[in-house]
């Protein structure tokens, strides 16, 4: 039996997906096929409005309905003290456990067997967003923090050791920018997102200074 043209292009589509294998993919779509006509073009709807309704914050890179984003808009944080992280799901874990400041999001890690290099990702657009601070006298006299809090992989690794290189190297030492890693309670290679709030409240309260 030929599978229909519809059903196979949306098979096709869910496969694309990380986590999603031949078989998963077969499910929902079939799922989807007994979904009730309005049910199924208001998820139709949510799809397209996933772009469509959302922009990229031109100052940290986290996703939001505005920009600047509610988060860099907001007057009673802390703009000195930024959290790095390298997905948008991460920001909502820290803010989930109460982080006060605010955050710069790279959208992947460094990583050559995926073609994924500095470039790839927002890590640029952090160092000239550390200068203009710098430059425009941020800090005061307790200065700029910056907390790396990519995942404990291998490639977070080398992510914070690249960025934490970038910014000395630029001529931002520690008493203009302090750098500091989250601490090891997380599990070795593990994802932030996953983390329960205790262990990623101690990690962010643990976090020591870091250098490359």
């Amino acid at each position: 039996m030929k599978i229909p043209r519809p059903i196979e292009n949306l098979i096709n589509a869910f496969e694309r997906l990380p986590g999603i294998g031949p078989k998963t993919a077969q499910r929902l779509t079939f799922y989807l096929l007994h979904f009730p006509q309005e049910e199924l073009e208001n998820f139709a709807s949510a799809l397209t409005n996933l772009k469509t309704g959302t922009k990229l914050c031109s100052i940290c890179k986290n996703v939001d309905e505005v920009d600047p984003c509610s988060i860099c808009s907001d007057a009673r944080r802390d703009k000195n003290t930024i959290i790095v992280t390298s997905s948008p799901l991460d920001v909502l874990a820290f803010e989930k456990v109460g982080h006060k400041g605010t955050y710069h999001v790279l959208h992947g890690v460094i990583n050559p067997l995926e073609n994924i290099g500095p470039d790839e990702i927002y890590i640029k657009e952090l160092i000239s967003r550390l200068k203009e601070m710098v430059g425009g006298g941020s800090g005061g006299d307790r200065g700029i923090e910056i907390i790396l809090a990519t995942n404990s992989s291998m490639e977070g690794e080398s992510t914070a050791m690249y960025i934490s290189k970038l910014i000395r190297d630029g001529g931002m030492d520690e008493d203009v920018v302090r750098i500091t890693r989250i601490a090891r309670g997380l599990p070795v290679g593990g994802d932030i997102e996953y983390a329960d709030d205790i262990t990623l409240t101690r990690a962010l309260e643990g976090r020591s200074s870091f250098t490359s």
